[in-house]
């Protein structure tokens, strides 16, 4: 089968590994955070669509609209390239307990489906080496649900887990924050909310966030063996979600 798509990676050490020396995990590099406009706007230029990209826009919200609504009637959804359906979280502490949503979350969940992974033989790795020295943020786990890379859990501890992510240095951009993927709304972790505060661990207690799609920095001068004259930001590629 022809190569038709190639994706960036660079190394990673494996923090969670006790070999000596270490082994290393990839880590894609994202080229571009794609919107539905500019897919149907590609899908169009590249010929792969028969109407224009505002028809093809418009049919696809509707599409999502109704997927959404019936994923909230109970339905699971197939579409060939991703399934989805809805989880409940939370304990039942005795089988009379009625669903309560100060207790209990719903929650959405996908996984690629048989038409997307086909086209994994159709896709190179091209290896870069390791990544650059510089701080980076390889797992988050929201300890009151145990979710790893997904949920956030407002007034609770989340453990965040990389590389040279220490808070050091009297820069005031210094601090760690979460930034809304809608509104670019950024809110700072109280620095009497930093419980950990190691180069390779943050514990920190969540922010009072609204529900939405987050995304995480951690902004320091630290480096190792002396501080940085200016602040370095690590950035999670991956949107952390408050249900």
């Amino acid at each position: 089968m022809p190569i038709l798509h190639t994706i960036k990676a660079q190394l990673y050490e494996n923090l969670l590994s006790n070999n000596t020396p270490s082994d290393y995990i990839a880590r894609t590099i994202s080229e571009e955070s794609l919107n539905i406009k500019q897919i149907c706007e590609t899908a169009v230029s590249r010929g792969g669509a028969d109407m224009s990209a505002l028809a093809l826009e418009h049919a696809v919200a509707i599409f999502l609209k109704e997927m959404a609504y019936q994923l909230c009637d109970g339905y699971s959804v197939n579409t060939g390239y991703f399934t989805a359906g809805t989880k409940i979280r939370g304990l039942f502490n005795s089988l009379s307990e009625s669903y309560s949503s100060d207790k209990h979350n719903i929650l959405f969940h996908f996984q690629q489906g048989e038409k997307l992974r086909a086209q994994i033989p159709n896709i190179e790795v091209e290896v870069l080496g390791i990544a650059k020295s510089g701080s980076a943020i390889l797992q988050i786990v929201d300890i009151s649900t145990g979710s790893i890379n997904n949920l956030l859990t407002p007034q609770r501890n989340l453990k965040i887990q990389g590389r040279k992510l220490k808070i050091a240095g009297d820069s005031t951009e210094n601090g760690i924050f979460f930034v809304n993927s809608l509104t670019n709304e950024r809110t700072a972790v109280a620095a009497n909310d930093l419980v950990v505060n190691k180069a390779k661990e943050l514990i920190i207690i969540i922010p009072n966030l609204k529900r939405g799609n987050y995304q995480l920095e951690v902004v320091s001068q630290y480096s190792g063996s002396h501080l940085l004259k200016r602040p370095q930001v690590a950035r999670y590629d991956y949107l952390l979600t408050v249900e």
